[in-house]
């Protein structure tokens, strides 16, 4: 078997330190205590929306960022001849996972890379089409809760942030390395944050004097070059700044931008995908790749359909959010978002082209009549006439985003 590409373009050896891995999961005694650690968010929904794809004896789904296995344990739970391949950049998760998945041994695979490796995972498994991909983006509640990995600003760590452990480079290394304007570009595009400058420029005049190495030196000196208005509101004023440190180690923008069109493009007919996001940066990419298959690529103008050209997808959730009764148990689903959508059959062969419309005959002008003759409702000339209705197949964007 062959080694899947990382999203920086590396290859590793399988089995290498920190490399690609495939396992076949075996069974662990210690599966209950993993899923004890974690809830897994918008459960029941985003399994009704993949459900209806992997119901057939054979069926193959992909969750892409498997985590701790959450999703995955329930739709083989729900399936019982589903095939499940489990990708994920964090060695650490997929161990749990492992653990977790153990009792359908194997009906799992497990494979180490990035998730926008997908179309090599499954070449190298020898896949050419999947029934359903998962997409459970952002950072884990494993991550967030491993205080040595350094994604919280709610306690002292090393600077670190790193999905892989293997990964080249750290929240550390960013801080201490990118010049001034390089750090803001980061916390202004990443974070979202109107004091980038600010905050970058009093990053530089501090390593300075010392590199930085631990997360609670970084937070206070966010706190102290942000306005006092802004420290009482909005929670933590240093949230940002770490979002965008992650984002910017991981790559987590660009990976999806990759991964998503290259999920679909293994689909089989009536395929779905399913995609929960947790901050408006990630939830706008995957709502616009999604909206860009259900929509029609040719001009709206034209009076026909060219080949090729209608619809790739179906719309089947446009960023649903957690319910009362989840959130009331789990405040981290406050900001998920789920987007889906199914392939549709044969949506990738030329489609039949409709002609423009025929006018219709002129009626014969009544004897003794010197009025005008109708003219046909329709196209007249260039351009349209009164009463012409083009039809289009574009989807109307739902103007929401997180």
């Amino acid at each position: 078997m062959g080694t899947p590409v990382y999203g920086d373009g590396r290859r590793r050896r399988p089995g290498a330190g920190g490399g690609a891995r495939w396992s076949t999961v075996t069974e662990d005694a210690q599966a209950a205590a993993v899923a004890a650690r974690h809830a897994p968010v918008m459960l029941r929904r985003c399994t009704e929306v993949l459900s209806p794809a992997l119901a057939r004896p054979g069926a193959v789904t992909v969750d892409a960022t498997l985590g701790m296995g959450g999703h995955a344990a329930e739709l083989l739970r729900l399936h019982p001849q589903l095939r499940l391949v489990g990708i994920d950049r964090d060695p650490q998760a997929l161990e749990l996972a492992g653990r977790r998945l153990a009792g359908f041994g194997e009906r799992v695979t497990l494979v180490h890379a990035v998730h926008d490796a997908l179309p090599d995972v499954l070449d190298d498994l020898g896949l050419a089409t999947v029934d359903a991909v998962f997409f459970d983006l952002g950072v884990s509640s494993l991550q967030l809760d491993e205080v040595e990995r350094g994604f919280s600003y709610a306690r002292d760590a090393p600077l670190d942030m790193r999905m892989d452990a293997g990964a080249p480079t750290t929240a550390a290394d960013v801080l201490n390395t990118y010049p001034q304007a390089e750090l803001a570009r980061v916390l202004r595009e990443y974070g979202e944050e109107r004091f980038a400058g600010r905050i970058a420029a009093a990053v530089v005049r501090e390593r300075a004097a010392e590199p930085f190495t631990a997360s609670a030196r970084l937070v206070d000196l966010v706190r102290a070059n942000v306005p006092a208005a802004t420290r009482r509101t909005g929670g933590n004023p240093a949230k940002r700044t770490f979002q965008a440190l992650r984002i910017e180690v991981n790559d987590e923008l660009r990976v999806v931008e990759r991964a998503l069109p290259a999920a679909f493009e293994r689909l089989a007919d009536d395929g779905r995908l399913a995609v929960l996001t947790f901050h408006s940066l990630e939830d706008r990419i995957a709502k616009n790749v999604l909206r860009a298959l259900t929509e029609s690529s040719a001009p709206p103008d034209l009076p026909f359909l060219p080949p090729g050209s209608g619809p790739r997808a179906e719309l089947l959730a446009r960023g649903e959010a957690a319910g009362e009764e989840e959130l009331a148990v789990n405040p981290r689903a406050a900001s998920a978002r789920l987007r889906a959508v199914r392939r549709l059959p044969g949506e990738y062969r030329a489609q039949p082209q409709r002609g423009p419309r025929q006018r219709p005959a002129r009626r014969p002008r009544p004897a003794g009549d010197d009025g005008p003759a109708r003219t046909p409702r329709g196209r007249t000339g260039r351009g349209a006439g009164p009463g012409t209705a083009l039809s289009t197949t574009h989807a109307q964007d739902d103007g929401r985003t997180r």
